[in-house]
């Protein structure tokens, strides 16, 4: 299929899409969502580095170097409760520009032992990230490694980190319709030069689709499959810890998270596929239940203000300003604002640490148990 013309040029894998549902119908949102991330020649992943004032977004790591440097000390008192193995995995899943691991490794030379222990696995599709994860990790003090998946890294003991991880695994729509009492799942289309919405098949009764009788029509159910893997790949090393901060919601909802963002503004989800980052809001609850179910031991969500400040981000801020200029100092506090205020990243972003073969909570879960 030819695409008609536009104001802008459409984009390729606009055009590889179009022609996809010409010849085999409509696609799930999942699958559309997948597409504009990962597609191996056109996906947003695959070809840039979008983090950054001069890409599309800005993640914690990027905002404030306090923030890797307290999960890298999260990180030795995990190691600290699995006994200190002489050899421990440190994985981390979306690793960005590699200022998180950077600045976790430097807060970790308190700990030499955890040093010599460790080994760094940074799981990374994007060759582009990969650059920038060899620049800022030229001077590490531990090997480091580069995987597709978290499967490819060693097995035993590991402590994986996974910072807005989550939020960029592509997710499933439901559709509720009253009238037939069932749930459709989304789909795209492209009809008259545009791609838009369209319902699917009904789906069977299943757990995630219970209360039909209270829940409105055209109401949307989120599901995300690749999260259950991912989870399993958790409870599959022992001893191990991991930590997932995100962006969700922390009780069961219903609605339409989905969200495109370019040059640090939101997008039309439909325009230029594959030139914006695409992601949906975690479901920790659903999380948390497949961590539990698998055998894993969950602690949180907590907002991630609140966790950070238990880990002591007032401290680390109070050392770093010590020295500073008034116009440094300024900056700094404004940028760890940033991190923990309400009405910014603090309550939004969440933080849920898993266990598995450890018998005491992780910091600063300990706090709220002792």
């Amino acid at each position: 299929m030819t695409l008609p013309p536009h104001d802008a040029p459409p984009s390729p894998l606009a055009a590889k899409l179009a022609e996809r549902i010409a010849a085999t119908g409509p696609i799930s949102v999942h699958n559309y969502m997948e597409a504009c991330l990962y597609d191996p020649g056109h996906g947003y992943y695959r070809k840039r580095d979008p983090i950054g004032q001069g890409g599309d977004f800005i993640t914690a790591p990027e905002i404030s170097q306090v923030f890797g440097e307290l999960i890298g000390l999260w990180a030795g008192e995990a190691w600290r409760q699995m006994g200190e193995p002489s050899v421990v995995q440190l994985i981390e899943l979306g690793p960005g520009r590699g200022l998180l691991m950077a600045d976790a490794l430097r807060a970790l030379r308190v700990l030499p032992r955890f040093l010599e222990s460790a080994t760094v696995h940074l799981v990374e599709t994007s060759e582009p990230l990969r650059e920038s994860q060899r620049a800022a990790l030229a001077s590490a003090p531990v090997p480091v490694s580069w995987h597709e998946d978290i499967g490819q890294a060693p097995d035993g003991p590991a402590i994986v980190i996974a910072n807005e991880f989550f939020d960029c695994l592509p997710v499933r729509q439901f559709v509720f319709d009253a009238a037939a009492r069932r749930w459709r799942e989304r789909m795209v289309t492209f009809e008259d030069g545009a791609f838009k919405f369209a319902p699917g098949a009904a789906v069977e009764a299943a757990d995630h689709f219970r209360d039909a009788e209270t829940i409105d029509d055209g109401a949307i159910l989120e599901l995300c499959p690749g999260a259950g893997g991912v989870i399993e790949s958790f409870a599959a090393r022992a001893p191990s810890a991991a930590l997932i901060i995100d962006y969700g919601y922390v009780r069961p909802s219903l609605g339409d998270t989905i969200q495109a963002v370019r040059r640090h503004r939101f997008a039309n989800l439909f325009d230029a596929p594959g030139e914006s980052d695409l992601t949906a809001h975690v479901d920790f609850f659903r999380l948390q239940q497949a961590a539990e179910e698998a055998g894993l031991s969950a602690f949180g969500p907590m907002p991630m203000g609140e966790w950070l400040l238990r880990l002591g981000l007032e401290a680390r801020a109070a050392q770093l300003v010590a020295h500073a200029s008034e116009e440094e100092t300024a900056e700094l506090r404004s940028r760890l604002m940033r991190l923990v205020d309400p009405a910014q990243m603090g309550v939004l972003f969440k933080v849920l640490a898993l266990t598995n073969g450890i018998s005491a909570p992780p910091p600063p879960f300990s706090q709220m148990f002792s």
